[in-house]
């Protein structure tokens, strides 16, 4: 498309003259006559009513100016755009997350990353674990919150927190007599040995679920394999389950809440081990990462350092 050719023939239909439109285009006016009758041999019509003084616009030179004024517009409208993306004043960064990460996680960063980009509009797409993955892989999302292990050949990732896999023990467990509650290096919280709980009732994850290998690999450790009466998608109800007393459960330790009503689980430091899991923020291999998502990752990073 030729935006040179709209503007010069625009001129001409402001200036109603090619002598005083070839003035304003500082150009020879033979050269301008030239180039107008070349694009009306292009277009096959002709646009200019030549035979009146001041020069008229042909009806076919009508529809043209109409149009064009248009495509330019439109053109400008995204030149624009394109200048306020690249200055962070508009754009849009799609992120993938649990709805744990979601609900934790989205109400510390988005308020800041808002009142420093108003103009990026956020998209958050929440699913499991291994969905995420693939929504990752198939560039529906931009970056994605993973937990470790992670996929380094497909993926790139900066990390963001580490998390410490607890134990969750029912409030008035009678095992909770049982728990050592002396500091083991450094723990703030209550150890347990894990093959104290072998014969335990265990609400888990779905086994496609990072944290459901996890915790089955640290049962098998401690010489047992859980028994598992219940599996959920959802970590927030497998945590309110025992809770309300069912079973045993894993979770991370930014699960916690801040502010708990009696009675309530017991939390629970694995063994002296301590097991941990990497949270990062994922994007695949040579995807394009735009300027709105490299600071959005750059702001939870920075957020979560402080933490």
């Amino acid at each position: 498309m030729d935006f040179k050719q709209m503007h010069y023939i625009l001129k001409v239909a402001e200036e109603r003259s090619f002598s005083k439109a070839a003035q304003k285009l500082f150009i020879a006016q033979p050269s301008l006559s030239q180039y107008i009758r070349k694009a009306e041999l292009e277009l096959g019509a002709q646009l200019f009513d030549r035979s009146s003084a001041p020069l008229k616009l042909t009806f076919a030179g009508e529809l043209y100016i109409e149009t064009a004024k248009r495509i330019l517009d439109l053109k400008d409208q995204l030149s624009q755009q394109i200048d306020d993306i690249t200055n962070l004043k508009k754009g849009r960064v799609t992120i993938g997350l649990s709805p744990f990460r979601s609900a934790y996680i989205m109400p510390k960063v988005l308020p800041f990353f808002h009142d420093k980009f108003p103009g990026i509009e956020v998209v958050l797409v929440e699913d499991i674990s291994i969905n995420l993955e693939k929504l990752a892989m198939n560039g529906t999302t931009d970056v994605t919150l993973m937990t470790s292990p992670i996929q380094q050949n497909i993926f790139n990732f900066e990390p963001i927190m580490s998390e410490e896999i607890l134990v969750v023990i029912p409030p008035n467990h009678p095992i909770q007599k049982t728990v050592n509650h002396t500091t083991v290096n450094d723990s703030i919280r209550p150890v347990i040995q894990l093959k104290d709980l072998r014969d335990e009732p265990f609400i888990m994850l779905k086994k496609d679920q990072q944290l459901h290998k996890i915790a089955t690999t640290l049962c098998e450790q401690a010489g047992f394999s859980p028994r598992v009466i219940l599996e959920s998608e959802s970590i927030e109800a497998a945590h309110a389950l025992v809770t309300a007393g069912m079973g045993i459960t894993f979770v991370p330790d930014t699960l916690i809440p801040s502010h708990q009503t009696s009675p309530y689980p017991l939390y629970c430091s694995v063994d002296k081990s301590r097991p941990t899991r990497d949270l990062v923020i994922a994007y695949k291999k040579g995807r394009y990462l735009s300027v709105a998502a490299r600071e959005f990752i750059a702001n939870i990073k920075a957020i979560f350092s402080k933490l």
